[in-house]
């Protein structure tokens, strides 16, 4: 007769490192692993399986991956689990797992990005089969996309949710290598990503992010010039990402909708004009220029003029009431010189994003970045980088300040703060709240002050 303990469920716990992309990647294999009758733990030291969800972007983000491979590693020779075993997933894994192989025997199996969803099944085969060797999964040249009945075991705040509306990526910007790891770029249907939406907010979701590599591209590889679409999407309203929009402003309920990961290229006056009339989607543009100099443009291989640039954000404005605009830059990119860096400082001083993030380049092996001539050096790129957001931060400060005495919506994110429809998730200001709120419900919050990026609100 088996013993009470060893009749209980096998426990699968989770790193996830990275952005919200690989998060949902990480939702999908614990949904994967409940569906095949694991259990999930917060503690990884509890763990049966633990998975390390890995980043590969630059090489920061894979150091931190590597750094908790080993962590998990030390963790399990000297915890409760000292056969658990260890699941490399993610980017990295997807990337560099050949290599991985041999340079970290702690590692029990990798997994790439196609074999989420069968996550649950790949860890109890790994429990059962006694270790010779690492167990290489990974396969390359990722296909796959999730669907609205994939099993997901949410990691966010019950009011808060991602939704991949693609996965991959088309463009040939020469700093990433996003292509070689996810694929080429392949949108799920619409009425998949709507059954989705409407199941999250029949759950009480209140804040639905879209995202994707590129947002704005939603669709347009679902469409065939010759032999038409290859699902119904309705051409009068543009892009598919339009009519996908119109889709979520029919379903009922309070919530609002982010559009995250934007592309200046395949942005329309149609999309400004449904994102206007659709009260669901939050006046809120993620759109990462990179660089606004016409060589760094070119050098970085993004398809877009500063003129185009320029006349985008103006029209968006226009077309858009109450837009809050974020953009990333990347300062230290081969060849960039200080008059093309003033160009930067310049451009930020005078569109004065509501929102703005600064990055130093990353030489990545296997980008065309990373054998171009004229690196720039560490210290320079440091430097960019504390000017520019040091820019930044005087013009967030001015611009929070410039809301005292308004009255704004906030979704209420812990008792005593919140986001307004300008902040994202992780990445943006919090609304610090004068008297607690009721967490996952949206308020009017009157300004009082601002503390440099951050508000100061009472609830009214």
């Amino acid at each position: 007769m088996k013993s009470s303990i060893e009749a209980a469920p096998r426990q699968v716990g989770m790193i996830s490192l990275g952005c919200a992309k690989n998060l949902v990647d990480a939702e999908i294999m614990l949904g994967s692993a409940k569906s095949e009758g694991f259990e999930i733990t917060a503690d990884p030291a509890e763990a049966d399986v633990l998975i390390v969800n890995t980043c590969g972007f630059i090489d920061s983000a894979k150091q931190e991956s590597i750094d908790a491979i080993l962590e998990a590693s030390r963790q399990r020779n000297e915890g409760k689990r000292p056969d658990a075993k260890i699941v490399v997933s993610g980017c990295l894994s997807q990337r560099f797992s050949t290599d991985l192989v041999g340079e970290l025997p702690e590692v029990d199996a990798f997994i790439g990005l196609d074999q989420v969803a069968e996550a649950g099944a790949i860890f109890r085969r790994v429990l059962e089969e006694d270790k010779s060797s690492v167990l290489n999964l990974v396969t390359p040249k990722s296909r796959y996309i999730p669907d609205f009945a994939t099993p997901r075991f949410r990691l966010t705040p019950n009011h808060s949710a991602y939704v991949k509306i693609a996965e991959g990526c088309n463009h040939p910007c020469s700093f990433c290598v996003i292509p070689q790891m996810r694929g080429r770029h392949r949108s799920r249907a619409i009425d998949s990503v709507v059954r989705e939406i409407r199941g999250l907010v029949a759950e009480g979701v209140k804040e639905i992010n879209l995202i994707s590599q590129d947002t704005t591209y939603y669709g347009m590889d679902l469409w065939d010039e010759k032999a038409g679409p290859r699902q119904p999407v309705d051409a009068s309203r543009g892009t598919s990402l339009i009519h996908l929009l119109d889709e979520i402003g029919e379903i009922g309920g309070e919530f609002w909708v982010r559009l995250l990961y934007t592309h200046p290229a395949h942005w329309s006056d149609d999309l400004i004009s449904a994102i206007a009339r659709n009260p669901h989607v939050a006046r809120y543009v993620d759109m990462p220029l990179q660089h606004i100099h016409a060589e760094m443009l070119k050098l970085m291989r993004r398809e877009t003029s500063r003129e185009h640039i320029e006349n985008l954000i103006t029209r968006i404005r226009a077309g858009i009431p109450g837009i809050g605009l974020r953009t990333t830059f990347i300062v230290g990119f081969p060849g960039e010189t200080e008059e093309h860096f003033e160009s930067l400082l310049a451009f930020i001083e005078e569109t004065r994003f509501e929102r703005l993030g600064v990055f130093n380049y990353s030489q990545e092996d296997g980008s065309r970045a990373a054998k171009m001539d004229h690196q720039v050096p560490t210290r320079t790129k440091n430097r960019r980088y504390r000017e520019a957001m040091k820019l930044q931060q005087r013009i967030a400060r001015e611009m929070a300040e410039s809301r005292t005495g308004q009255t704004l919506r906030v979704l209420i994110e812990t008792p005593n703060s919140g986001r307004t429809e300008h902040d994202a998730p992780e990445v943006d200001c919090r609304v610090i709240l004068t008297q607690p709120a009721e967490v996952g419900t949206f308020i009017n919050a009157k300004i009082l002050g601002a503390q440099t990026y951050d508000l100061v609100a009472e609830p009214v």
